[in-house]
């Protein structure tokens, strides 16, 4: 289908649209972009409180700090919630957690010099402001009443709904931080065939990335708690979505999913109306509760596919969303192991390979398992440290096939060196970090704000 097919942003939609609006998506190989996403959190380095939105030195002194290097902000109501530039953005997750969400660009080292100067540019920042970033999966020392909410409507509707629908969705929501990267398809099979390894390569990923051990300033029991926190926040729109693996899987299956998740809000004229547990169906039909007679627009359906969180998420692109938050090269690796994988043909037919000696049952046991015991945790006959030395190893095949140079670089390859590590030793950064806690940290998180800050 052409990608002219999709309606207007003005246009009220139809059933039909939804799956034009995502087929639209469909590009040609030599058109396929990188986006990256990731989040840190913020915090006072007087007492690594976390740092507020309001005050001299707080998010909202940060983010108008930006603003010297270009940045545009971006107000709801009377404050700024969001910074923008040449299709990137700064943005913040419900507890305060900053987010870069990288323009699509076309490799790696494009990439990677973009996450490099927007640290250095809130380095700066922060500096003046004596609070720093940290980079890891989940809060180490502070608990929710701790984290001030910053100040979004559709935060206000998610936190009264997230604790009817499961018990850490709040934690998610305030404690939680990630890195994902965005990547194209050329087509429906093309989205299929990723989409499938996507979700079932993701907790291998979860392994090489756990880095949360931590709750409250004491180990939780888990190497990835971010990643279980994900299992207990709401199984409508959580998961590891099994119709994928189905022969049926197309753009409209992707559809019916979406449209039997409940919507949380409807934005209009800058204002977040709550719709809450509502059908988009219903909305489709002019019956939704919150907006009697209205029909959707497009801008409607985009916002709703992104109050869906499952492992692997579809929008016009897909998103690769189990990874904890680290340090720099661990952001630049998630990228790069996943455009190794899917952006060369003969790696990801490798790939496709790959993933058949999983079942569906596999796949469920790796995703509870891997968030407690990571690269040690049996997937299927083997275990996932040796599944993750193979997705390596197809994943440099293919960043070598596409031989995209860099200055000092022959091809993208380096920016697996860090994963190449942690799966050789079979230790998960989370293993590192809670031996530094029962060792030379004296059983105190306080040091990971200086040894893991960006």
């Amino acid at each position: 289908m052409n990608k002219n097919t999709a309606p207007s942003k003005d246009e009220a939609i139809k059933a039909k649209d939804l799956v034009a609006y995502l087929e639209s998506g469909s590009k040609d190989k030599k058109e396929w972009l990188i986006g990256t996403e990731h989040e840190k959190f913020g915090y006072r380095l007087s007492d690594l409180r976390p740092i507020p939105y309001f005050g001299e030195a707080g998010i909202q002194a940060l983010l108008t700090g930006l603003t010297r290097f270009k940045w545009e902000p971006y107000f709801e109501g009377d404050n700024v919630t969001a910074l923008l530039k040449e299709g990137a953005s700064v943005s913040l997750e419900p507890g305060g957690q900053l987010e870069l969400s990288g323009a699509p660009l076309p490799n790696l080292h494009r990439t990677c010099d973009e996450l490099h100067n927007h640290l250095e540019q809130v380095a700066q920042i922060a500096q003046e402001l004596k609070i720093g970033f940290l980079g890891t999966g989940f809060q180490p020392k502070w608990k929710i009443d701790d984290i001030e909410w910053m100040p979004k409507g559709r935060y206000k509707i998610m936190r009264e709904y997230m604790p009817k629908m499961g018990n850490l969705g709040l934690d998610m929501m305030t404690r939680t931080a990630t890195v994902q990267v965005n990547l194209d398809f050329s087509d429906e099979t093309d989205m299929v065939k990723k989409m499938r390894i996507g979700l079932a390569l993701q907790p291998i990923i979860t392994a090489l990335f756990a880095n949360s051990p931590f709750t409250n300033g004491h180990p939780n029991g888990f190497l990835s708690y971010r990643s279980h926190v994900w299992m207990d926040t709401d199984p409508d729109r959580c998961g590891m979505l099994d119709f994928v693996f189905n022969e049926d899987m197309s753009f409209e299956k992707y559809v019916d999913y979406a449209l039997d998740v409940p919507m949380y809000f409807v934005q209009r004229d800058g204002v977040y109306i709550d719709a809450s547990g509502q059908s988009f169906r219903d909305f489709i039909n002019g019956e939704l509760p919150a907006l009697p007679g209205e029909k959707p627009l497009i801008k409607d359906w985009d916002d709703h596919l992104t109050t869906l969180f499952p492992e692997v998420r579809m929008k016009r692109y897909i998103e690769m969303r189990g990874a904890d938050a680290g340090p720099w090269s661990r952001l630049c690796a998630l990228p790069a192991l996943w455009v190794g994988l899917l952006y060369d043909s003969v790696a990801l037919d490798q790939a496709e390979q790959l993933i058949k000696e999983f079942s569906l049952d596999d796949i469920h046991y790796l995703r509870a398992e891997v968030p407690k015991t990571a690269l040690l945790t049996r997937a299927g006959k083997r275990n996932a440290q040796d599944v993750a030395l193979d997705l390596l190893e197809i994943s440099s095949l293919g960043l070598r096939n596409r031989a995209v140079r860099g200055v000092n670089d022959p091809d993208e390859r380096s920016y697996l060196t860090c994963l190449k590590e942690i799966a050789s030793t079979g230790r998960s950064p989370a293993e590192e970090i809670l031996e530094a806690w029962h060792g030379r940290w004296g059983g105190s998180v306080d040091p990971i704000f200086l040894e893991h800050s960006y």
